[in-house]
C-alpha cells in the first residue's frame, strides 16, 4: 500500500496469451460495494481485476451519488482507472497480441456472467467460459453467493455485518469501516474475515462504505501473500485513513474537517467517546473535555498515567495540565513542548483559539495534543476483542 504498508513494484505488462486472466485480487459485483473495494485495492498497490455481471458498470451512478466521497471514487474509478477487458469474443490471433497497459492495475472485465468458482491453491479461479477463466490470490464476492456456496459446500453464507457503536464493549477498536447512513454503525475486522474461508470476502452489495475495506483488506492479504486470517489491524486501519475512509462514525465531523484524522484516531482509541443521540454518534469537537472522561481511558492506556493521575486529582484538564501529563507520561521534556506547540497551534492544528496556558482544552484540541505526543493509535496494540495489549 502506497504510505503505510505497500510499496508499488514493477509491474511486468500482462500479455493475454492464453485464456487466464492472473489477478492478485478479483472482486464480482455491480454495487457500490463492489465498485469501492475494486477500487480501493487498486490504490492499495496491487493487481486488481472487476468482474461485472448481467447489469454491468452504470456510468449514471454518478449522477445518482448522494456524498462528496462516493462522487469523487466514481469519477475517478470511470474517467481515470478503468480500462475494458471484456470483449472476449475477438479470435485467438487478436487476443494473443493484445497487451495491457502496466501502468494501470485495476482492469474491469464488463457483463460477463462467470459460469463456475473454485479454490485454486491458496486462491480461486472463475470461470468465464469452457476455456477461458480468471485466477486471484484473493477474492472479493459482492454479489449472489449461490455458485460460490456451491464450489465451498455450503448452505449458508452470510455478508460482513456492521455493528451499532457501542462503548460497553470494546469491539468499536477493531473497527474498518464506519456505516452511518441510518445510525452510527462500525464494521469491525473481525466481522469481514470469514471464518474458516482463507482469502475470501463477502460484503453487501449496496453498503458502498463497506467496499474499501473489503479492498484494503484483500489487498495486504495479496501483497504479503498471506492469508486474510493473518491480517494486521493497525495496518489495514492505517491504509484506510490514509485514503481518509472513516473508521469511527462520527456524525459531526467530516473529512474535510482539519484535525479530521487526529480526531479518527484517538476516537477509535476510545479516550474520547462520542455521545450517542438517536442513533447518531456526535464527538462534540468544541465541547470542553473533562478530568472524568479521559482520567480512566488513559490510564488502560498507559502505565505511566496511572501515577499521574493519582498526583494530580480532579485538575482541569487546561493546556498546562495537558502537557505535564503528556511530557510525564510520553517521557517529553515541558518547555520544548510549550514551546512547539505555541509554534503549531493556529498554524498547523489551525485551531480558531489562542494558544494559552490556563485555557480549558475542547475535546478537538485535546486529541490533536494526545495524538501528537502519545499515539495510542499508532504506537499500542488492541487485540481482536478490543483488549488494549501492553
Amino acid at each position: 500500500m502506497k504510505r503505510l504498508f505497500f510499496v508499488f513494484a514493477f509491474i511486468i505488462p500482462l500479455v493475454i496469451h492464453a485464456q487466464t486472466l492472473k489477478t492478485d485480487v478479483l472482486v464480482i459485483g455491480n454495487g457500490d460495494a463492489a465498485y469501492s473495494a475494486a477500487y480501493q485495492s487498486f490504490k492499495s498497490g496491487v493487481k486488481t481485476i472487476l468482474l461485472t455481471q448481467d447489469n454491468g458498470f452504470q456510468l449514471d451512478k454518478i449522477q445518482k451519488t448522494k456524498t462528496a466521497e462516493v462522487s469523487r471514487l466514481y469519477l475517478n474509478f470511470v474517467i481515470k482507472d478503468i480500462e475494458d477487458l471484456g470483449n472476449f469474443n475477438e479470435n485467438k490471433k487478436s487476443r494473443s497480441k493484445s497487451k495491457v497497459d502496466s501502468s494501470q492495475l485495476l482492469k474491469l472485465i464488463n457483463k460477463i456472467s462467470f459460469t463456475e468458482i473454485k479454490r485454486s491453491g491458496s486462491g480461486w479461479e472463475v470461470k468465464l467460459t469452457k476455456d477461458r477463466s480468471i485466477r486471484a490470490k484473493v477474492l472479493v464476492m459482492a454479489d449472489n453467493p449461490d455458485k460460490l456456496m456451491a464450489a465451498l459446500k455450503i448452505t449458508s453464507l452470510n455478508p460482513a455485518a456492521s455493528t451499532p457503536l457501542n462503548y460497553d464493549e470494546n469491539t468499536y477498536r477493531t473497527a474498518v469501516a464506519s456505516v452511518s447512513s441510518k445510525e452510527a454503525n462500525f464494521l469491525s475486522l473481525y466481522n469481514l474475515l470469514i471464518p474458516n474461508q482463507e482469502n475470501l470476502l463477502y460484503i453487501p452489495a449496496d453498503q458502498f462504505e463497506i467496499g474499501p475495506a473489503a479492498g484494503a483488506t484483500a489487498a495486504y492479504a495479496a501483497f504479503f501473500d498471506t492469508k486474510t486470517s493473518l491480517s494486521n489491524l493497525k495496518r489495514i486501519q492505517g491504509e484506510l485513513l490514509s485514503y481518509k475512509h472513516s473508521l469511527m462514525p462520527f456524525d459531526d465531523v467530516k473529512v474535510i474537517d482539519s484535525n479530521w484524522l487526529a480526531i479518527q484516531k484517538v476516537g477509535i482509541t476510545g479516550i474520547i467517546k462520542a455521545e450517542m443521540r438517536q442513533g447518531k454518534a456526535y464527538f462534540n469537537p468544541e465541547k470542553e473535555v473533562s478530568y472524568d472522561e479521559i482520567k480512566q481511558p488513559i490510564k488502560d492506556y498507559y502505565y505511566k498515567a496511572q501515577i499521574w493521575f493519582d498526583d494530580h486529582q480532579h485538575i482541569p484538564i487546561n493546556l498546562e495540565n495537558t502537557i505535564a501529563m503528556v511530557c510525564y507520561v510520553g517521557n517529553k521534556s515541558v518547555e520544548a513542548t510549550k514551546t512547539e506547540l505555541q509554534k503549531k497551534w493556529n498554524k498547523n492544528y489551525r485551531f480558531a483559539s489562542k494558544y494559552d496556558l490556563k485555557k480549558l482544552l475542547t475535546r478537538r484540541e485535546f486529541a490533536v495534543i494526545i495524538n501528537e505526543y502519545l499515539k495510542p493509535f499508532d504506537d499500542v496494540n488492541v487485540d481482536k476483542t478490543g483488549r488494549v495489549i501492553r
